[in-house]
C-alpha cells in the first residue's frame, strides 16, 4: 500500500509540474481566498478507477479540499451518474483541474477496457493478464486499473520476473540453453516464462522444464493441440495465448483450454472515459 502511495505522490507531482510549470496564469485572475463547489459527471457507462490520484491532486495545492465520492474504484458507472462532489479553493480546484480528470479518465479507461475482456470469457476458467505497454511513467497506475477492472497483473519490469522471447532464444543459444541459464538465476520467487511459436517449440520447452509458457500468435486449432499436448503429459504447465487477440476472438480463444490471455490493447489502446467536471460557486464562498 505504502508502495502505491509513493507512486501516487509521484505521478501526481510530475503531472502538476508539467501543467503547473512557474504559475497557472489563468488561475491568478481569481482572488485568492475564494472558494468553488464542483461536482464530477459520468457521460457515459464504464468503470470507475483513479480516484486516489484524483484526490491527491487536488490536497496537493490545498490539503483541506473536501471530495466526497458516491463511487469508489471498480464500480460500474453509469452516463450522466455524479461520481464525486468537490469544494475548496477556487484557485486550487481549477489548477488542478485537468490533471485530476486525466488520471480519472485514462485509469478508467483502462479499467472499463479490461472489464469488457473479463466479462466476455466469464465462466471459462482463463483469466485476462496485462502486459508491459504501458504509458510511460504510468505502468503502476495502468496496472492497478487492470486490477480494478478484473484482470490479472503480470511482471511489473523487467526485474521481477523473466520472459524468455524470441530474440532471448536467438542470442542465448536455442530453448534448452536459454531456459537452462534462466533457471540459473531466477531466485526468490521469480517466475520463468518462455515464448514459443509452433509446437515443435512448445514440446521443446516442456522437455527442457518449462513452467510457464506464451503460446504467440496461434490459431485456435494450434491452442487446443497446445492444450492437449500438455494434458496428456500430465504436466501442470500455464499455458498463456498472446497476439492478435480482440473482444470478437477472445471468448473462443479461452475456450481452447488455455490459462491465461496476456493482451497489450488492455493499457496500450484506450480511449478515455467521457467525464466532465461542473463548477459552482461555493456555498462558504
Amino acid at each position: 500500500m505504502q508502495e502505491l502511495h509513493n507512486e501516487i505522490h509521484a505521478n501526481v507531482q510530475e503531472a502538476l509540474q508539467e501543467d503547473i510549470g512557474s504559475g497557472d496564469l489563468t488561475a491568478a485572475l481569481i482572488a485568492e481566498n475564494s472558494s468553488l463547489a464542483a461536482t464530477v459527471i459520468s457521460r457515459e457507462n464504464g468503470v470507475l478507477c483513479g480516484t486516489q490520484w484524483f484526490d491527491a491532486c487536488f490536497r496537493s495545492l490545498a490539503v483541506d479540499t473536501e471530495i466526497d465520492w458516491s463511487m469508489r474504484d471498480g464500480d460500474c458507472i453509469n452516463a450522466g451518474q455524479q461520481l464525486c462532489a468537490i469544494q475548496g479553493n477556487a484557485r486550487a480546484l481549477l489548477t488542478a483541474e485537468r490533471s485530476a480528470l486525466n488520471f480519472l479518465q485514462l485509469l478508467s479507461a483502462v479499467a472499463t477496457q479490461t472489464r469488457h475482456y473479463v466479462d466476455a470469457i466469464a465462466g471459462t476458467g482463463a483469466v485476462i493478464v496485462d502486459t508491459r505497454k504501458t504509458v510511460p511513467s504510468l505502468r503502476v497506475a495502468q496496472k492497478y486499473a487492470v486490477k480494478c477492472g478484473g484482470g490479472v497483473n503480470h511482471r511489473i519490469g523487467l526485474y521481477d520476473g523473466i520472459l524468455i522471447k524470441e530474440n532471448h532464444i536467438f542470442a542465448a543459444g536455442g530453448i534448452a540453453a536459454a531456459l537452462q541459464k534462466a533457471q540459473a538465476l531466477a531466485s526468490g520467487g521469480v517466475f520463468i516464462q518462455i515464448e514459443v511459436e509452433s509446437l515443435l517449440q512448445l514440446r521443446q520447452a516442456m522437455t527442457a522444464g518449462a513452467k510457464m509458457v506464451l503460446l504467440d500468435n496461434f490459431s485456435l486449432v494450434q491452442l487446443r493441440e497446445a492444450v492437449a499436448i500438455v494434458r496428456r503429459s500430465g504436466s501442470e504447465i500455464v499455458l498463456e495465448a498472446s497476439g492478435n487477440i480482440t473482444l470478437d476472438n477472445v471468448r473462443q480463444v479461452a475456450e481452447t483450454g488455455v490459462d491465461r490471455i496476456s493482451i497489450g490493447s488492455l493499457t496500450k489502446n484506450v480511449q478515455a472515459i467521457d467525464l466532465s467536471m461542473r463548477f459552482m460557486e461555493s456555498a462558504n464562498s
